[in-house]
């Protein structure tokens, strides 16, 4: 029970934010469906330090290990919005998918938190359009994102992951062109209660898909 009223307590900031980034964080100039690769962030050292750090790669490297303080690599830009592979590291403020197994619906995405994420059968991913707006998205409500965060996907191939301006302004994330969308009645992280309702909402895949079992 007390699992359940956190989740409550976490989820209803993120409906809260759907109206928030419609008013504070409008889309702009997003490119849509013109994404494009970026150059591998840098970082600034003095050139001993990037010397000691190269050593250190390649022993890391040979010993199959990571690297401690590597620049994570951006995978794709669609417009403002950076798109990284894997987990967000500590502290930084990013929208996190992650490809997550379920004997009910196979593999499936979720959010950072472990909230299960949905696609809707009457939107369309050619071109990405979301027809839930409304009390629609009091129910479903969109994952958005908004020019202070990025997004990385773990078990999820940054190429296919993007975003729309809704007509609210806010920007709503894609996966393979299809938008996504949190359930108001899951109550807790790793609940699919959203599965099949009204035969046209199903939990998204890594790929965009319907999420289906094995």
């Amino acid at each position: 029970m007390f699992t359940s009223k956190r989740f409550r307590r976490t989820l209803g900031p993120v409906v809260a934010a759907v109206a928030l980034v419609g008013l504070v964080g409008a889309c702009g100039a997003q490119e849509n469906g013109d994404a494009r690769p970026a150059a591998q962030a840098t970082a600034s050292a003095p050139a001993t330090a990037a010397a000691n750090a190269s050593a250190t790669a390649a022993a890391s490297a040979s010993a199959g290990a990571p690297v401690a303080g590597q620049a994570p690599t951006v995978a794709k830009t669609q417009g403002w919005l950076k798109i990284y592979a894997g987990t967000a590291p500590a502290g930084v403020n990013a929208v996190q998918l992650t490809a997550t197994d379920s004997p009910a619906v196979g593999q499936y995405v979720s959010d950072g938190a472990g909230r299960s994420l949905y696609r809707f059968d009457k939107d369309t991913a050619q071109p990405s359009v979301s027809n839930c707006a409304g009390q629609c998205a009091v129910t479903w409500p969109p994952l958005t994102v908004n020019r202070d965060q990025v997004v990385y996907a773990a078990g999820v191939d940054p190429q296919s992951v993007g975003f729309i301006e809704r007509a609210d302004g806010s920007c709503q994330i894609t996966i393979g062109g299809w938008p996504v969308y949190y359930f108001s009645k899951d109550q807790k992280p790793g609940d699919l209660l959203g599965q099949g309702v009204g035969g046209t909402w199903f939990a998204v895949a890594p790929n965009g898909a319907k999420a289906q079992p094995k």
